[in-house]
């Protein structure tokens, strides 16, 4: 058994004698665990109560350093437990069982006699004991040593066979499932000709699939149904001007709707209901806006339904198609403007102040009620609930972070979920019917809630369409039919990669210089002991973004050359509530790189890190981390990619794309004004300060990137050459912003491997 499911182990012993709430169940569960020493807040003399086990887990048993606020809500969770049995002390008979159960020793029922001999058999304990005797702290550090000794003695610290680039690069095989509107048929994208493009089938039948489109230059983004046409988006090289094709129900005619160069087209409403129908946004008219067009997608028409002012970032139509509600903005703050009729003037429905969100959702079926997220007046974003005088009603809120999402369903006219993310993805249900459902797949699976999601169903809540996906399951989908109790496997995302050799993608957590909480995940190569490793710091994009635990093939694929991979939710990062995401603001640079370096000698700390192999690598804001990181912190990294990375902020704000101008002095206010914090920009742009870099670097960027402009990377790879310092550049005419052909995509990676274990091996 892998020693990073002990704890879970021990946790679930612990539950046997402790009778706990379903949430603390999942909560203790769901931990995983590296022993780091004694405690310091138990006193190596005195016995460990269940409340300092508790404590000792999170501190010392799991990569969860400093997080006080999860140790609090853990222990507030325990809502069915006696709150006096926290105070109770663990004895060396409970410890025993909860060790055997945990290592596979035995898994039957014994006496705790048992439990005692056969843990000093296996050298668990040391002397024999009596069960009722009390473990002190320092006995536990002991036990604990001695288990996780027996754990790993399977690890020969030589790793896995090594997989290749290709394998874990390529297109993974079917996936984007969606059903058609009456449940009886489902599409989905796989590879023809070496590009993404979409499949229809028949449900229960056995006959071939038809293809329906022939995209041979680009993957097809994405696609859904309308009736009987399969509607889908794709650009050209790379270049976000995306636009949407219709494509008849057998294949036969492929059409593009909106054939306009230059133009971007975003999907406002499918109008369910109103046949051949959809409302589309398009900068056709400005490039910096996007007003709202009826498209018929059977013949092409076009209506110019609502033009925009120049300051609407968002429309929202009622359950009659009728555009009913609109967000404008300065760009820093904003106001969701309503109207009765579509003949009517928008007026004022709700002002935000500077931070607040106001993403609404959907009308209510007597278009009386407005579902929405909020943070307006708190921290955290909440599901909420808005009559049409704007008085609001909080339907769901998680005091830890953001909910990310809820599922409005119009046939029962309620909100039936709410998502939201902690370590990993949790479920909130509101409709009893659905959440049967999702139990009873989990139960079918045997997954859990985490690794469960809901892709597609039907508007009976009868038919649906769901994926299975982990830190080491690419992703295999169900078509599940409640009527029927049938379970149909659709397809295995990447079958050909061994789920064995897949790396563990641990949720962390540490304390930044200034106190601040920073959590994020550490992903350790399998059969490697977790010390002195080669590890690579992978910032995310954004930075208004977060990493999220599941499968990533690029992390798995550094796991599996051997490297320990380090992915940090710094601040700016969403999801974790306004304060956390405003501490970013004008840090770029500063404390944001303070928390990427704080988590680096966290790892380092630890001894899971080698502090001379050291790698950075990033994309999009990642990438300017990456920059950063070798220009401010220039000794503490032995190699660097750059990819798609901004290297002079002034450059970034004046080439953004013409449809953020909405946005333009938000970026102000979060990165910085050009002229009024020119010493600011100019000192955090790492292309001012090549003197500092002598890191070797890799960059990698597509020509036709809207976002970072080429000219971001040709000016530090020029300015960096003119100083002799080693420096490798890919350059892609055929991608934007990120590399999706599925042939440069592996080109990239094996250039990265390479280079990475050129100069951190």
């Amino acid at each position: 058994m892998k020693k990073q499911a002990l704890l879970a182990a021990m946790a679930t012993a612990l539950l046997i004698s402790y009778p706990l709430g379903a949430k603390a169940n999942e909560t203790i569960r769901s931990l995983e665990q590296e022993t780091i020493g004694v405690a310091e807040n138990v006193k190596v003399d005195a016995p460990v109560s269940v409340h300092d086990f508790i404590q000792y887990a999170l501190d010392e048993l799991t990569y969860q350093h400093g997080s006080k606020e999860m140790r609090d809500q853990i222990v507030q969770q325990w809502t069915s437990a006696d709150p006096l049995e926290f105070k109770k002390q663990i004895t060396k008979g409970e410890l025993a069982k909860v060790l055997i159960h945990a290592l596979n020793i035995q898994e039957q029922e014994k006496s705790i006699s048992d439990y005692l001999q056969s843990a000093k058999i296996n050298g668990l304990l040391k002397v024999y004991s009596q069960a009722n005797e009390t473990v002190t702290a320092e006995e536990l550090e002991g036990i604990i040593e001695n288990a996780k000794a027996f754990a790993s003695k399977d690890v020969d610290n030589k790793g896995v066979k090594e997989i290749s680039v290709e394998d874990f690069m390529k297109n993974p095989g079917e996936l984007g499932y969606s059903m058609s509107p009456d449940g009886e048929y489902i599409s989905y994208m796989s590879e023809w000709e070496n590009r993404r493009n979409v499949f229809v089938k028949k449900m229960h039948e056995d006959g071939e699939p038809i293809r329906v489109t022939s995209s041979t230059d680009r993957d097809i983004r994405g696609s859904f149904w309308k009736d009987d046409h399969i509607l889908y988006l794709k650009d050209k090289g790379g270049d976000e001007n995306f636009h949407l094709y219709s494509s008849s129900f057998n294949g036969q005619e492929e059409r593009d709707l909106t054939p306009y160069p230059g133009v971007r087209v975003e999907m406002i409403s499918s109008l369910n209901g109103v046949e051949n129908e959809i409302l589309i946004g398009m900068n056709k008219e400005d490039p910096t806006v996007f007003d709202v067009y009826r498209l018929n997608v059977e013949t092409g028409e076009l209506d110019h339904v609502a033009k925009n002012p120049g300051n609407i970032l968002d429309w929202l139509t009622d359950n009659e198609g009728k555009i009913r509600m609109a967000i404008e903005s300065d760009g820093v703050n904003s106001t969701v403007l309503y109207r009765e009729t579509e003949e009517d003037e928008f007026k004022p429905f709700v002002q935000t102040e500077d931070g607040d969100i106001i993403s609404p959702i959907a009308f209510s079926k007597d278009n009386q009620s407005i579902y929405a997220l909020s943070n307006k007046g708190r921290d955290k974003v909440e599901l909420v609930v808005f009559d049409l005088d704007a008085n609001e009603k909080v339907l769901y809120a998680n005091p830890q972070v953001d909910v990310l999402h809820a599922f409005y369903d119009k046939k029962k006219d309620t909100i039936l979920a709410g998502l939201y993310t902690t370590d990993k993805m949790h479920y909130e249900f509101f409709d009893k019917d659905l959440e049967s459902s999702f139990n009873k797949l989990k139960d079918k699976l045997q997954v859990s809630e985490s690794e469960l999601s809901l892709n597609d169903y039907n508007e009976d809540l009868t038919k649906f369409i769901v994926a299975v996906t982990s830190d080491k399951e690419y992703g295999t989908f169900y078509y599940y039919d409640s009527t029927t109790d049938e379970l149909t496997k659709l397809t295995e995302l990447a079958s050909w990669l061994d789920r064995d050799a897949m790396a563990d993608m641990h949720p962390i957590s540490y304390t930044s210089r200034d106190g601040l909480t920073i959590h994020g995940y550490l992903t350790l190569p399998k059969n490697k002991k977790p010390e002195q490793l080669p590890l690579i710091v992978n910032p995310h994009g954004g930075p208004w973004a977060r990493d999220m635990w599941g499968f990533n093939p690029e992390i798995q694929l550094l796991a599996n050359r051997g490297y320990a991979v380090l992915q940090v939710n710094f601040r700016s990062s969403t999801g974790y509530g306004k304060a956390f995401t405003d501490a970013g603001n004008k840090e770029w640079g500063l404390k944001i790189q303070d928390d990427i370096t704080d988590g680096v000698q966290w790892a380092i700390d630890q001894g899971i890190a080698d502090p001379d192999r050291i790698g950075i690598y990033g994309a999009s804001f990642g990438g300017y981390a990456t920059l950063a990181g070798i220009t401010f912190t220039p000794d503490l990294y032995a190699a660097a990619v750059d990819y798609v990375g901004v290297s002079n902020i002034f450059t970034l704000l004046d080439t953004i794309p013409p449809y953020w101008e909405t946005v333009r002095n938000d970026l102000y206010k979060r990165v910085g004004h050009p002229v009024d914090d020119k010493e600011l920009l100019e000192a955090v742009s790492p292309v001012f300060h090549v003197d500092k870099i002598k890191t070797p670097l890799f960059v990698a960027q597509g020509a036709n990137d809207p976002r970072v402009k080429q000219a971001e990377s040709d000016q530090i790879v020029e300015a960096l050459k003119k100083r002799g310092v080693d420096v490798q550049y890919m350059l892609k005419e055929n991608e934007g912003h990120g590399f999706h052909n599925e042939e440069n995509k592996i080109e990239f990676y094996n250039a990265m491997i390479e280079f990475l274990d050129t100069h951190l091996k």
